[in-house]
Protein backbone atom coordinates (compact mmCIF):
# COMPACT_ATOMS: atom_id res chain seq x y z
CA UNK A 1 0.00 0.00 0.00
CA UNK A 2 1.54 3.60 -1.06
CA UNK A 3 -0.10 6.78 -1.25
CA UNK A 4 2.28 8.30 -2.87
CA UNK A 5 5.31 7.45 -5.60
CA UNK A 6 8.46 9.73 -5.69
CA UNK A 7 9.33 10.15 -9.22
CA UNK A 8 12.69 10.59 -8.43
CA UNK A 9 15.17 9.55 -5.85
CA UNK A 10 15.49 12.28 -3.00
CA UNK A 11 19.75 12.83 -2.53
CA UNK A 12 19.91 11.95 1.28
CA UNK A 13 22.99 10.77 1.23
CA UNK A 14 24.11 14.37 0.40
CA UNK A 15 23.21 15.71 3.27
CA UNK A 16 25.00 12.69 5.50
CA UNK A 17 27.70 15.40 7.01
CA UNK A 18 25.06 17.20 8.12
CA UNK A 19 22.39 15.07 9.66
CA UNK A 20 25.43 13.00 11.44
CA UNK A 21 26.79 16.37 12.54
CA UNK A 22 23.57 17.51 14.04
CA UNK A 23 22.75 14.05 15.61
CA UNK A 24 26.35 14.03 17.29
CA UNK A 25 25.65 17.51 18.61
CA UNK A 26 22.56 16.42 19.96
CA UNK A 27 23.81 13.24 21.49
CA UNK A 28 26.64 15.37 23.27
CA UNK A 29 24.52 17.97 24.49
CA UNK A 30 22.01 15.00 26.19
CA UNK A 31 24.84 12.71 27.81
CA UNK A 32 26.34 16.39 29.43
CA UNK A 33 22.84 16.73 30.76
CA UNK A 34 22.33 13.29 31.85
CA UNK A 35 25.83 14.29 33.59
CA UNK A 36 25.22 17.37 35.05
CA UNK A 37 21.39 17.37 36.01
CA UNK A 38 20.67 13.26 36.28
CA UNK A 39 17.20 12.13 35.93
CA UNK A 40 14.72 12.95 38.11
CA UNK A 41 13.72 8.94 39.66
CA UNK A 42 9.94 8.24 40.77
CA UNK A 43 8.95 7.34 44.05
CA UNK A 44 9.52 3.41 42.05
CA UNK A 45 13.10 3.97 42.25
CA UNK A 46 13.66 6.13 44.71
CA UNK A 47 11.70 4.88 47.26
CA UNK A 48 8.69 6.82 49.40
CA UNK A 49 5.14 6.17 50.27
CA UNK A 50 1.75 5.23 47.88
CA UNK A 51 -1.66 6.25 48.73
CA UNK A 52 -4.89 5.27 47.07
CA UNK A 53 -8.10 7.51 48.11
CA UNK A 54 -11.24 7.49 47.41
CA UNK A 55 -13.65 11.26 47.03
CA UNK A 56 -17.74 10.38 46.82
CA UNK A 57 -17.54 13.47 44.47
CA UNK A 58 -14.93 13.81 41.19
CA UNK A 59 -11.85 14.28 42.85
CA UNK A 60 -10.14 17.87 42.10
CA UNK A 61 -6.42 17.40 41.73
CA UNK A 62 -5.42 20.85 41.30
CA UNK A 63 -6.58 21.52 45.02
CA UNK A 64 -5.01 18.33 46.09
CA UNK A 65 -1.35 19.08 44.30
CA UNK A 66 -1.69 22.65 46.44
CA UNK A 67 -2.85 21.15 49.60
CA UNK A 68 0.45 18.40 49.39
CA UNK A 69 2.62 21.66 48.63
CA UNK A 70 1.47 22.95 51.80
CA UNK A 71 2.33 20.34 53.43
CA UNK A 72 5.98 20.93 51.99
CA UNK A 73 5.43 17.97 49.50
CA UNK A 74 6.58 19.59 45.86
CA UNK A 75 7.46 16.24 44.74
CA UNK A 76 4.32 14.50 45.63
CA UNK A 77 2.71 12.62 41.95
CA UNK A 78 -1.41 13.24 42.12
CA UNK A 79 -3.28 11.45 39.57
CA UNK A 80 -6.48 9.54 39.02
CA UNK A 81 -6.68 5.99 39.58
CA UNK A 82 -9.07 4.10 37.26
CA UNK A 83 -11.55 6.38 37.59
CA UNK A 84 -11.94 10.37 38.91
CA UNK A 85 -12.91 9.26 42.21
CA UNK A 86 -9.72 7.51 42.64
CA UNK A 87 -6.76 8.94 42.80
CA UNK A 88 -3.48 7.52 43.48
CA UNK A 89 -0.76 9.59 45.55
CA UNK A 90 2.99 9.05 45.34
CA UNK A 91 5.52 10.70 48.14
CA UNK A 92 8.93 10.98 48.03
CA UNK A 93 10.96 9.67 51.10
CA UNK A 94 11.27 11.93 53.80
CA UNK A 95 13.59 10.79 56.13
CA UNK A 96 12.75 10.62 60.00
CA UNK A 97 9.19 10.38 59.05
CA UNK A 98 7.31 7.57 59.65
CA UNK A 99 5.08 6.29 56.81
CA UNK A 100 2.24 5.87 59.32
CA UNK A 101 2.61 9.88 60.06
CA UNK A 102 3.12 10.69 56.71
CA UNK A 103 0.05 9.47 55.19
CA UNK A 104 -2.11 10.47 58.41
CA UNK A 105 -0.63 14.18 57.63
CA UNK A 106 -1.66 14.04 54.22
CA UNK A 107 -5.00 12.00 54.96
CA UNK A 108 -6.03 14.99 57.05
CA UNK A 109 -4.98 17.70 55.44
CA UNK A 110 -7.37 16.45 52.50
CA UNK A 111 -9.92 15.71 54.50
CA UNK A 112 -10.06 19.50 55.28
CA UNK A 113 -10.93 20.30 51.53
CA UNK A 114 -13.34 16.90 50.67
CA UNK A 115 -14.60 15.13 54.33
CA UNK A 116 -16.04 12.40 52.34
CA UNK A 117 -12.15 11.20 51.47
CA UNK A 118 -11.30 7.55 52.59
CA UNK A 119 -7.77 5.95 52.42
CA UNK A 120 -7.96 2.73 50.36
CA UNK A 121 -4.17 1.48 50.90
CA UNK A 122 -0.95 2.86 52.46
CA UNK A 123 2.06 0.99 50.68
CA UNK A 124 5.63 1.92 51.65
CA UNK A 125 8.50 1.47 49.28
CA UNK A 126 11.76 1.07 50.56
CA UNK A 127 15.26 2.85 49.06
CA UNK A 128 16.19 -1.15 48.66
CA UNK A 129 13.51 -1.90 46.64
CA UNK A 130 13.96 1.28 44.30
CA UNK A 131 17.76 0.43 44.03
CA UNK A 132 16.77 -3.08 42.97
CA UNK A 133 14.27 -1.83 40.36
CA UNK A 134 17.37 0.61 39.14
CA UNK A 135 19.38 -2.47 38.54
CA UNK A 136 16.99 -4.71 37.16
CA UNK A 137 15.59 -1.65 34.59
CA UNK A 138 19.32 -1.08 34.02
CA UNK A 139 19.57 -4.87 32.83
CA UNK A 140 16.68 -5.19 31.03
CA UNK A 141 18.07 -2.36 28.67
CA UNK A 142 21.34 -4.15 28.49
CA UNK A 143 19.97 -7.43 27.69
CA UNK A 144 17.30 -5.70 25.53
CA UNK A 145 20.69 -3.81 23.59
CA UNK A 146 22.83 -7.24 23.28
CA UNK A 147 19.49 -9.11 21.79
CA UNK A 148 19.40 -6.49 19.09
CA UNK A 149 23.39 -6.42 18.76
CA UNK A 150 22.79 -10.28 18.02
CA UNK A 151 20.06 -10.16 15.58
CA UNK A 152 21.90 -7.49 13.57
CA UNK A 153 24.93 -9.11 13.34
CA UNK A 154 23.20 -12.00 12.17
CA UNK A 155 20.94 -10.63 9.64
CA UNK A 156 23.61 -8.46 8.44
CA UNK A 157 27.43 -8.16 8.07
CA UNK A 158 28.95 -5.85 10.41
CA UNK A 159 29.27 -2.31 8.96
CA UNK A 160 25.10 -2.11 8.40
CA UNK A 161 24.50 -3.74 12.51
CA UNK A 162 26.85 -1.26 14.18
CA UNK A 163 25.42 1.64 11.97
CA UNK A 164 21.83 0.80 13.29
CA UNK A 165 23.18 -0.31 16.78
CA UNK A 166 24.56 3.40 17.19
CA UNK A 167 21.38 5.02 15.77
CA UNK A 168 19.52 3.04 18.27
CA UNK A 169 21.67 3.91 21.15
CA UNK A 170 21.47 7.37 19.69
CA UNK A 171 17.75 7.50 19.88
CA UNK A 172 17.95 6.26 23.68
CA UNK A 173 20.06 8.90 25.14
CA UNK A 174 18.36 11.08 23.43
CA UNK A 175 15.29 10.67 25.35
CA UNK A 176 16.78 10.17 28.44
CA UNK A 177 18.48 13.64 27.75
CA UNK A 178 14.99 15.13 27.21
CA UNK A 179 13.89 13.73 30.86
CA UNK A 180 17.70 14.91 32.79
CA UNK A 181 16.97 18.27 30.80
CA UNK A 182 13.68 19.52 31.89
CA UNK A 183 13.38 16.93 34.77
CA UNK A 184 10.48 14.84 33.76
CA UNK A 185 9.82 12.24 36.17
CA UNK A 186 11.28 8.85 34.91
CA UNK A 187 9.06 6.19 36.11
CA UNK A 188 8.76 2.34 35.27
CA UNK A 189 6.12 3.55 32.43
CA UNK A 190 8.74 5.61 30.70
CA UNK A 191 11.15 2.73 31.05
CA UNK A 192 9.20 0.74 29.27
CA UNK A 193 8.46 3.31 26.48
CA UNK A 194 12.69 3.20 25.70
CA UNK A 195 12.81 -0.31 25.75
CA UNK A 196 9.83 -0.45 23.20
CA UNK A 197 11.61 2.13 20.93
CA UNK A 198 14.37 0.43 20.64
CA UNK A 199 13.04 -2.66 18.82
CA UNK A 200 10.76 0.40 17.25
CA UNK A 201 13.67 2.13 15.71
CA UNK A 202 15.65 -1.07 14.67
CA UNK A 203 12.51 -2.62 12.92
CA UNK A 204 12.85 0.89 10.35
CA UNK A 205 16.79 0.21 9.98
CA UNK A 206 16.17 -3.10 9.10
CA UNK A 207 13.15 -1.98 6.64
CA UNK A 208 15.94 0.31 5.10
CA UNK A 209 18.65 -2.20 4.77
CA UNK A 210 16.49 -4.89 3.54
CA UNK A 211 15.79 -2.64 0.87
CA UNK A 212 19.14 -1.34 0.32
CA UNK A 213 19.71 -5.37 -0.26
CA UNK A 214 17.09 -5.70 -2.89
CA UNK A 215 18.74 -3.12 -4.18
CA UNK A 216 22.26 -3.89 -4.74
CA UNK A 217 20.52 -6.87 -6.76
CA UNK A 218 18.57 -4.96 -8.80
CA UNK A 219 20.86 -2.24 -9.59
CA UNK A 220 23.89 -3.49 -10.77
CA UNK A 221 25.84 -0.27 -11.96
CA UNK A 222 24.47 2.60 -9.28
CA UNK A 223 26.70 3.69 -6.85
CA UNK A 224 25.98 2.83 -2.95
CA UNK A 225 24.73 6.52 -2.04
CA UNK A 226 22.46 5.97 -5.41
CA UNK A 227 21.33 2.31 -4.16
CA UNK A 228 20.93 3.96 -0.30
CA UNK A 229 19.02 7.31 -1.34
CA UNK A 230 16.93 4.79 -3.83
CA UNK A 231 15.86 2.54 -0.86
CA UNK A 232 14.98 5.65 1.44
CA UNK A 233 12.76 6.95 -0.82
CA UNK A 234 10.66 3.83 -2.07
CA UNK A 235 10.18 3.20 1.84
CA UNK A 236 9.14 6.81 2.32
CA UNK A 237 5.17 5.54 1.90
CA UNK A 238 5.96 2.65 4.27
CA UNK A 239 7.37 5.07 6.79
CA UNK A 240 4.99 7.75 6.87
CA UNK A 241 1.99 4.87 7.41
CA UNK A 242 3.48 3.18 9.75
CA UNK A 243 4.75 5.84 11.80
CA UNK A 244 1.32 8.13 11.30
CA UNK A 245 -1.06 5.73 12.53
CA UNK A 246 1.33 5.00 15.92
CA UNK A 247 1.98 8.60 16.58
CA UNK A 248 -2.07 9.03 16.35
CA UNK A 249 -2.43 6.55 19.11
CA UNK A 250 0.49 8.22 21.23
CA UNK A 251 -0.63 11.47 20.45
CA UNK A 252 -4.31 10.87 21.95
CA UNK A 253 -2.38 8.96 24.99
CA UNK A 254 -0.62 12.22 25.22
CA UNK A 255 -3.36 14.26 25.36
CA UNK A 256 -6.59 12.13 26.43
CA UNK A 257 -4.33 9.59 28.73
CA UNK A 258 -3.51 11.91 31.90
CA UNK A 259 -0.99 12.19 34.07
CA UNK A 260 -0.52 8.48 34.12
CA UNK A 261 0.15 7.89 30.77
CA UNK A 262 1.50 11.61 30.00
CA UNK A 263 5.21 10.77 30.29
CA UNK A 264 5.05 7.40 28.81
CA UNK A 265 3.53 9.11 25.54
CA UNK A 266 5.68 11.74 25.95
CA UNK A 267 9.00 9.31 25.42
CA UNK A 268 7.60 7.47 22.91
CA UNK A 269 6.51 10.51 20.98
CA UNK A 270 10.19 11.83 21.40
CA UNK A 271 11.44 8.28 20.42
CA UNK A 272 9.11 7.75 17.39
CA UNK A 273 10.11 11.23 15.54
CA UNK A 274 14.13 10.65 16.40
CA UNK A 275 13.87 6.75 15.65
CA UNK A 276 12.46 7.92 11.88
CA UNK A 277 15.27 10.61 11.91
CA UNK A 278 18.09 8.45 12.93
CA UNK A 279 17.10 5.23 10.89
CA UNK A 280 16.93 7.48 7.80
CA UNK A 281 19.68 10.54 8.18
CA UNK A 282 22.05 8.54 10.41
CA UNK A 283 22.08 4.77 10.13
CA UNK A 284 23.18 5.07 6.54
CA UNK A 285 25.22 7.70 6.63
CA UNK A 286 27.12 5.91 9.31
CA UNK A 287 27.39 2.53 7.32
CA UNK A 288 28.30 4.75 4.81
CA UNK A 289 31.44 6.31 6.39
CA UNK A 290 32.66 2.92 7.55
CA UNK A 291 33.03 1.83 3.89
CA UNK A 292 29.83 0.20 3.59
CA UNK A 293 29.78 -1.77 -0.21
CA UNK A 294 27.68 -4.60 -1.91
CA UNK A 295 29.90 -7.04 -0.96
CA UNK A 296 28.38 -6.63 2.91
CA UNK A 297 24.79 -7.33 1.46
CA UNK A 298 25.70 -9.58 -1.53
CA UNK A 299 28.54 -12.39 -0.07
CA UNK A 300 27.88 -14.46 -3.33
CA UNK A 301 25.24 -14.89 -5.53
CA UNK A 302 24.80 -18.26 -3.94
CA UNK A 303 23.89 -16.53 -0.66
CA UNK A 304 22.09 -13.68 -1.93
CA UNK A 305 19.78 -15.75 -3.51
CA UNK A 306 18.78 -17.75 0.24
CA UNK A 307 18.31 -14.04 1.10
CA UNK A 308 14.52 -13.57 1.49
CA UNK A 309 13.62 -10.37 -0.11
CA UNK A 310 12.40 -7.08 2.00
CA UNK A 311 9.07 -6.68 3.09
Amino acid sequence: MEFFRMKRDIPFMSWGKYTTSVSLLTFLLALFFLYSKGLNFSVDFTGGTVMEVNTARQADLGVMRQTLERLGLRDANVQNFGSSHDVLIRLPLRHGVATATLSEQVRAALAQNDPSLKVRRVEFVGPQVGDELVKDGSAALLFVSLGIVIYLSLRFRWRPAVATILANLHDVVIILGFFAFFQWEFSLPVLAAVLAILGYSVNESVVVFDRVRENFRKMRGASVPQVIDNAITRTMSRTIITHGCTQLMVTSMLFFGGEALHYFALALTIGILFGIYSSVLVASPIAMALGMTRADFLVSDKKASSIPDAP
